[in-house]
């Protein structure tokens, strides 16, 4: 797989951008602040509907317009898609597949599928749980674009059910609540729940050999990483209390399910007292541990780089042996040779090196290895110039 031509009109910096790649590799360079970012950005919301920088949508606008659109190439086992976004913040986003629009843009997920590396990623070992539970559920639609109707359906309840729970509390407090309609909510979490349960739970599981192997390469010294997922569902479901080194089954949907409603049952109370949502995937975390310490509060700068590059490189090594088309994803590096050392450099440039395409901006030629300067491209004052 790779992006054959890229369009963006008003997005972020740019007015507009058009640039068409090859296959292989191709180094977007120029100095800070002229864009490279947000080219490699917008391919990456095209994979995700997301971006890798901020949260909401509004940035992703050029400062004065009302909309940003984004459009792509895609070249896949030999068959050409073109995929176009409209982003339009505060309203849903539109999107086309081959000219035709459709119902909704996430249906345009997996028609392009990237890993993106980058110094934000840095927030997957030493930010909050959120920021690990996202790196999850990005795996979990890459892997399975419908998950991505489960994902919003479950962040519908969840946002359903706190205004009940809030309501409903005061109401309590009166003496005059009832609780019916709290019960339906709890079924729709459950059902919703239970489903991106699984769906992490089996990720974490066939992520765990490709990123371990990834941090040997990258930390040979250092002792293994582990990953484990963290939920509190662990004391009723036995399986998730396994040691994540055993081979252990996920468990099916409906033992999640039913953990899950008997887990709302319990946390009810509690659950209108304070107003939130206080159980479910929500709530959970992915461990990860070098050796037997776990990498939050312990690993050092240098240790947190190489297992973020290694969970990056792990899902880059997962995707390509999943792909249906046998197609690997696009793989984009954006200004993150900078930070790495030798070592690091040395090992990432050769899994991006042999990548149907890799992607990699830079703020100067040097920081390229030699492996990846395959196509180059200029960027600066608002233009992207292909040199070579």
């Amino acid at each position: 797989m790779f992006v054959r031509h890229l369009s963006v009109a008003d997005f972020r910096s740019w007015a507009g951008a058009d640039v068409t790649f090859d296959p292989g590799p191709s180094a977007l360079i120029g100095p800070n602040g002229q864009g490279k970012t947000n080219l490699v950005e917008s391919i990456g919301y095209l994979a995700t509907l997301g971006s890798h920088r901020v949260s909401a949508d509004a940035p992703l606008v050029r400062a004065g317009c009302e909309r940003a659109v984004v459009r792509a190439a895609i070249v896949d086992a030999g068959r050409e898609l073109r995929v176009e976004l409209e982003i339009v913040p505060g309203r849903t986003n539109k999107a086309k597949l081959n000219g035709s629009p459709v119902p909704r843009a996430r249906e345009v997920l997996g028609a392009l599928r990237t890993v993106l590396f980058a110094p934000e990623d840095l927030a997957i070992v030493r930010g909050d749980p959120g920021e690990r539970r996202r790196f999850l559920d990005e795996l979990v639609v890459a892997r399975a674009p419908r998950l991505a109707g489960v994902r919003a359906d479950y962040e519908r309840v969840l946002k359903q059910r706190a205004a009940l729970l809030k309501s409903a509390g005061a109401a309590r407090r009166g003496g005059t609540a009832d609780l019916r309609t709290l019960d339906v909510w709890d079924g729709h979490l459950a059902a919703h729940g239970s489903q991106l349960l699984r769906a992490r739970l089996d990720a974490t599981r066939a992520l765990r050999p490709f990123a371990a192997a990834a941090y040997a390469e990258v930390a040979p010294a250092s002792a293994g990483l582990g990953l484990a997922y963290s939920t509190a569902l662990a004391k009723d479901v036995p399986e998730l209390a396994a040691d994540p080194r055993e081979d252990v089954p996920v468990p099916d949907p409906g033992v999640l399910e039913a953990a899950l409603i008997a887990a709302l049952a319990h946390a009810r109370p509690a659950e209108l007292d304070r107003g939130v949502n206080l159980v479910g995937p929500h709530r959970d975390d992915l461990d990860l541990s070098i050796g037997e310490l776990p990498v939050r509060g312990y690993a050092s700068h240098g240790e947190g780089w190489s297992v973020a590059l290694a969970l990056r490189l792990g899902s880059y090594e997962l995707l390509r042996g999943e792909s249906v088309s046998g197609g690997d994803p696009v793989l984009i590096l954006d200004d993150v040779f900078a930070e790495l050392d030798h070592g690091r450099r040395r090992q990432l440039a050769t899994v991006a090196g042999k990548a149907e395409q890799a992607i990699v901006t830079a703020a100067v030629p040097g920081d390229v290895p030699e492996e990846l300067f395959g196509a180059r491209y200029d960027v600066c004052d608002g233009e992207v110039r292909r040199v070579r």
